[in-house]
């Protein structure tokens, strides 16, 4: 796989996460159920939606990964995983004024689906103080760093949610309630048999158009020509949103979208970047 969460955390962008259990040898924290990484309440939990029914159906995007958590990243987590962590559960929608209660009621919000360990989102946020980062992923080592990012350059605008970014737009965000919505490299599931499982797909386009305000910008980049052209078709065809290229295509990298190192080592294997910019009509 060659996109940016699979090679940092061998993972897609969207899916559930994987259970969050405490390494071998090292007992639960006071208050943790048997083998959980964190006590309820002050870390992503292993399955959020436990409890709830499978409330998203669809053909799986992802493959459940384990990663072993730093001490950093667990510091990070248990001190801000209460201020600035979200379970992704499906059971209420997010209040996004309270949950961004650093950011004056009505601030634009955009969703990052799938962040890797953090490092562009972080740089984007710090770009944009007056937006609100929701970053959604499954993959605690990453959760952790972002939120260690966060709190050493003192962004006030990034939440983290765990869990299944597809539960989070259907049931936890209202339509109409994103400035934003950010792919960048998901998996590009390669082999013919997997395209099923591409997250680019006209349901999940109309599920995002849904929850753009207009104006919205939906926002997908990758690194794999053909998935590239997939995406392109399906963003075509959507009666809901349209290009933001004269004339169709391609957009060029805005200057927005930080180039990653490993962004830089599939241009140097000589991967072609693509990114697709698609914006809700205003009126």
């Amino acid at each position: 796989m060659t996109s940016e969460q699979s090679r940092t955390a061998e993972r897609p962008a969207a899916g559930v996460p994987a259970p969050s259990t405490a390494p071998a040898g090292v007992p639960a924290p006071t208050g943790a159920p048997d083998g959980a990484m964190f006590a309820p309440g002050t870390g992503p939990a292993a399955n959020p939606a436990a409890g709830t029914g499978d409330r998203h159906r669809g053909v799986r995007s992802f493959v459940p990964r384990r990663s072993r958590v730093t001490t950093a990243q667990r510091e990070a987590l248990e001190r801000h995983w209460a201020t600035r962590g979200v379970e992704i559960d499906g059971r209420a929608p997010v209040d996004l004024d309270r949950l961004f209660d650093t950011l004056p009621p009505g601030s634009p919000i955009v969703l990052e689906i799938g962040f890797g360990m953090g490092e562009a989102t972080a740089l984007m946020a710090a770009a944009d103080p007056t937006t609100g980062v929701l970053a959604a992923d499954v993959h605690t080592p990453g959760q952790g760093h972002l939120l260690k990012l966060a709190a050493e350059q003192g962004l006030e605008n990034v939440r983290v949610a765990n869990g299944d970014a597809l539960l989070l737009l259907e049931h936890m965000l209202p339509p109409a309630s994103l400035a934003g919505i950010r792919v960048f490299f998901p998996d590009p599931w390669p082999k013919k048999r997997h395209h099923k499982r591409r997250i680019v797909q006209p349901p999940f386009v109309a599920l995002c158009a849904s929850r753009l305000a207009p104006g919205g910008l939906l926002h997908c980049a990758t690194d794999w020509e053909p998935y590239a052209e997939h995406m392109l078709e399906v963003l075509e065809a959507s009666p809901d949103l349209e290009n933001t290229v004269p004339g169709g295509g391609f957009a060029p990298r805005p200057d927005f979208r930080p180039e990653t190192r490993f962004e830089r080592q599939g241009l140097e294997k000589g991967h072609r970047v693509r990114d697709l910019l698609f914006r809700r009509p205003v009126g």
